[in-house]
């Protein structure tokens, strides 16, 4: 019996011992916001001062100093992120996460990313700020990771830190880069629709298709779309966010009550935890910025002082061209140009897999850029398919862009700095204390033929499809000061470019004619107004696609039940709050009259058609406008040709018979919370429910849609249920009559670690419209208890 004592005591004891020692273990990952550390390469004293939302005020007496201590903090809450952001594209993630991620690697590592960057870092001004700043910010995140705490995720996936070099951080630009263009999720379906169904079908997705040069298909197999479907497949495996779209519009010193400008932005991007943006603000004497970074990255893509505020959304230009290419039949090393055969540039390449043997594959490049049938698995098309992104055909200076618009002295310099930028394409707006307003759209543009049609592939071996003209920036879509007194961007077509509407898979104007229609009639916004204003959830086209599908909706087919559900969407003033109704049913119908107007045609192509690419969200309110189209006969129907009463009429009798399986008979009961949510994913969340308990943040139900604003995005398919993929990635606010209460917010929260406190402490709030202060007053952030002071050695 004493035996049995002891035994339970020592185990008990044990117990005791394991619970202590894991206590200290995870204490050891707790960041540290207070006390102090000695940093090397500092000259003098740096104190961070964190606020009650846990944004870094960094004070210091220069700027190498202040940007050793940035890095030394961006670190210690975001290493994780800083980590997975690096490795895609060197093709890295399989050595952290497995086999299930080499096919992710093998694509992102074939584009050519790594490679232009060991040119553009080669010829690197070495004595440019730009560059020191960039050495400080990378030195102290190595400082970081040889003194700080390991994140907990290294811990649980086995990851050994390595230093950070400059080489990661264009890795970082490139991937940004990739996820900004559209070409890759558009352009392969758009091809073979052409080829299968004929010019007609492609000309009523707004695509001209006059005189293109075409290399023909020589049999005509159903669309399969396995070039979309394998991008899609790689893209969804990412674990990190992708960039999708935005909202931007600056008012001028006439729109305002103050007589000030007034700075609103919320870019769009997936959401995931931690949040995309980690905010800080740098003080120096002759330098201060209030700032919002990628992981990573040493200069703030969005950012404000007490002198101008700026901030982005996509351009979405097309930046991306399909080539085909020929080979020679003799010599399977070799393509066609007009001056004869020439050899294809090769490369070797090993991806090293987690528990498993190294793989080894290699990259074919033509002088268009890579052959995609390499890096894309079971990609059937057999015709050589080459990529031309522009992002890889001239140098890149987006270090140079970053810093130049994050420490630019007036507006002059800022528009230098945005012209810069060759790619991605982007919407940069600007609003300063003068009074100053512009927009600047930023890429390197650039001119085909006349009679080229760049959706489709075009011919690799004439020489005839090839750029003839590089656009002066000048001649890019730009404001500065309009007399209309606002810039404004939410991802739609600018107007002419050099005399031509410049290609691109710009969004539908559903938020952009929302936001003109609340500025227009208004000359008095306070900033109260504008933060209103960016989370409104109100969609304008959506009730004219309403309307439009109720002039042919055959009421004598209808039960009760669906006259009644009608009524719902009839009397809808297209608000999308959780309570309301309609946005249900709307949303449903639109899923099925996609599916009936477009999925014979499309086959198994119609899977990635309806994953929310540009062309299938603009075709909605275009096609319901239609009376006529090729698009409306089903196809797999024999001896009858649908028109569009037949179509629409059966879309809305499938979404009632649906929603009523779905959500009950009661339709008083199909509010919009009930199919709604949101939640942000964690890389390691997605390894199980215990995991996705632990790491990820959320569920929750929130206001908003497609098509609004306040941008919730989201899939259409056939659960009915709609799980937001992403949305505004931060809003900000800024109002130049009082840049000391600008406010802003983030989806979750500053830390990507989990024991901090600001790990989700601001994920209510988004949810609920609400903000949070962007606090430059020195007076409001240096009474902090949360006071971090870096010391240089032996002081």
């Amino acid at each position: 019996m004493r035996f049995i004592k002891k035994f339970f005591k020592f185990i008990f004891l044990l117990f005791i011992l394991f619970l202590i020692g894991g206590w200290f273990f995870v204490k050891t990952m707790f960041p540290k916001y207070e006390g102090e550390l000695e940093l090397n390469n500092i000259d003098k004293k740096v104190v961070v001062y964190y606020d009650d939302n846990g944004v870094p005020h960094i004070t210091a007496k220069n700027k190498k100093d202040a940007y050793t201590a940035f890095g030394y903090v961006h670190a210690q809450d975001r290493l994780w992120q800083m980590e997975l952001m690096r490795r895609i594209s060197a093709g890295r993630l399989s050595e952290i996460f497995g086999k299930d991620l080499v096919r992710v690697d093998k694509f992102m590592s074939g584009l050519g990313i790594e490679e232009e960057a060991f040119k553009i870092i080669a010829n690197i001004d070495k004595n440019s700020e730009s560059y020191k700043l960039t050495q400080a910010y990378l030195n102290g995140i190595n400082q970081f990771i040889e003194n700080g705490a390991t994140p907990i995720e290294f811990h649980l996936l086995g990851v050994e830190k390595e230093k950070y070099t400059i080489n990661d951080i264009y890795n970082v630009f490139g991937y940004m880069a990739f996820s900004f263009a559209s070409a890759h999720k558009t352009d392969p379906l758009v091809n073979e629709i052409k080829e299968k169904f004929g010019s007609e079908y492609v000309k009523e997705l707004g695509i001209p298709m006059e005189k293109s040069t075409l290399i023909k298909n020589t049999k005509n197999p159903k669309i399969k779309s396995d070039f979309l479907k394998a991008i899609n497949e790689i893209t969804k495996k990412l674990p990190v966010p992708a960039f999708t779209g935005s909202n931007s519009w600056v008012l001028g010193a006439d729109r305002t009550q103050n007589g000030r400008v007034i700075f609103a932005n919320d870019p769009h991007i997936e959401y995931s935890q931690p949040s995309v943006w980690y905010q800080n603000h740098i003080k120096t004497p002759d330098y201060e910025m209030y700032g919002f970074n990628l992981a990573l990255t040493p200069f703030p893509l969005l950012g404000h002082n007490k002198e101008y505020a700026y901030g982005l959304t996509m351009l979405l230009n097309d930046d991306i061209d399909f080539y085909i290419e020929e080979e020679n039949p003799n010599n399977n090393l070799e393509y066609k140009t007009p001056e004869g055969y020439v050899r294809y540039k090769t490369i070797d390449k090993t991806i090293k897999i987690k528990n498993a043997k190294d793989t080894v594959y290699q990259v074919k490049s033509t002088k268009h850029g890579p052959i995609m049938n390499d890096l894309i698995d079971f990609l059937n098309d057999k015709r050589p398919i080459s990529m031309k992104w522009i992002y890889t055909h001239l140098p890149n200076k987006l270090l140079d862009v970053s810093y130049k618009i994050s420490h630019a002295k007036s507006l002059e310099e800022f528009k230098e700095g945005a012209s810069l930028l060759h790619a991605p394409g982007l919407n940069i707006m600007y609003g300063d204390a003068k009074n100053n307003i512009a927009w600047f759209g930023a890429g390197k543009l650039y001119k085909y033929r006349d009679s080229i049609n760049r959706k489709t592939y075009l011919n690799g071996a004439s020489g005839k499809d090839e750029i003839i003209e590089f656009l002066n920036f000048e001649d890019n879509p730009q404001a500065v000061n309009p007399r209309w007194g606002y810039v404004y961007s939410a991802n739609n077509q600018p107007d002419s470019i050099a005399g031509m509407l410049y290609p691109g898979y710009y969004l539908p104007e559903y938020r952009a004619k929302r936001i003109v229609e609340l500025i227009e009639p208004k000359h008095n916004f306070t900033k109260e107004d504008v933060m209103k204003m960016i989370v409104d959830v109100q969609s304008s086209v959506d009730s004219k696609v309403v309307r439009d599908a109720s002039q042919v909706i055959e009421i004598e087919k209808l039960t009760v039940k669906e006259k009644n559900a009608l009524k719902f969407l009839q009397s809808w003033n297209g608000s999308y709050k959780q309570n309301k109704i309609a946005p249900t049913i709307y949303n449903r119908f639109i899923y099925e009259f996609l599916v009936n107007t477009f999925k014979d045609e499309m086959g198994k192509g119609f899977n990635q058609f309806i994953s929310g690419i540009p062309l299938q969200r603009k075709m909605i309110a275009v096609q319901m406008a239609k009376s006529k189209s090729v698009w409306w006969d089903d196809i797999t129907t024999k001896d009858i040709i649908e028109e569009k009463k037949d179509i629409v009429t059966k879309s809305f009798k499938n979404a009632i018979t649906f929603l009523t399986k779905q959500l009950g008979n009661d339709t008083e009961g199909w509010m919009w919370d009930k199919v709604l949510s949101l939640e942000h994913e964690h890389a390691i969340g997605k390894g199980g429910e215990f995991l996705r308990k632990i790491f990820n943040v959320g569920v929750f139900e929130v206001d908003g849609g497609n098509n609004t604003i306040n941008n919730q995005i989201f899939k259409l398919d056939s659960t009915g249920y709609y799980k937001i993929k992403a949305g505004p990635s931060t809003r900000r606010v800024i109002d130049f009559s009082d840049v000391k209460n600008s406010v802003a917010i983030l989806p979750t929260g500053q830390s990507g670690n989990l024991f901090s406190p600001y790990y989700k402490n601001q994920a209510d709030k988004f949810v609920n419209g609400e903000f949070v202060k962007m606090r430059i007053n020195p007076k409001e952030y240096k009474h902090s208890e949360n006071r971090l002071v870096f010391l240089p050695p032996n002081e």
